[in-house]
């Protein structure tokens, strides 16, 4: 009754760690950027971000805006004291320059998830910049 019990809780808590978000390991690749001319010092950056299941970006800030469309799957995104908004495919939301976005995962643990994102940021700022813990 003991080694049920035992491995009924191992089994539990492996279950729990099997749904924290995996960091650093989602594909970012940058379709294009382009200076902006008629804005000076500015440039505009589009990209997609490809999930896998579980996958999530480091809590992180944008210096730029953003404006980002679900083309495959569901994203969960928090940004700043907002609540968590699971976004599904065709669905779209935007990121005001300088916001906290403290969330962007795959809402599945099962399909892969993919982001479009356009954004327009200073011509030599980091498409993001890691929150510190």
């Amino acid at each position: 009754m003991k080694r049920l019990l035992a491995t009924t809780l191992m089994l539990a808590s492996l279950g729990a760690f099997a749904h924290d978000p995996v960091y650093n390991k989602e594909t970012i690749k940058v379709l294009q950027e382009h200076a902006l001319t008629n804005v000076p010092g500015k440039k505009t950056t589009m990209l997609t971000v490809d999930y896998a299941p579980g996958q999530a970006t480091v809590p992180h800030s944008h210096t730029g805006t953003a404006v980002a469309y679900v083309l495959e799957g569901e994203i969960t995104s928090r940004v700043n004291e907002e609540k968590a908004i699971t976004y599904k495919a065709g669905e779209s939301f935007y990121e005001p320059a300088g916001s906290r976005h403290f969330e962007s995962s795959n809402a599945s643990q099962t399909q892969p998830a993919k982001l479009l994102v356009v954004m327009v940021l200073d011509d030599k700022a980091e498409v993001l910049t890691p929150l510190p813990q």
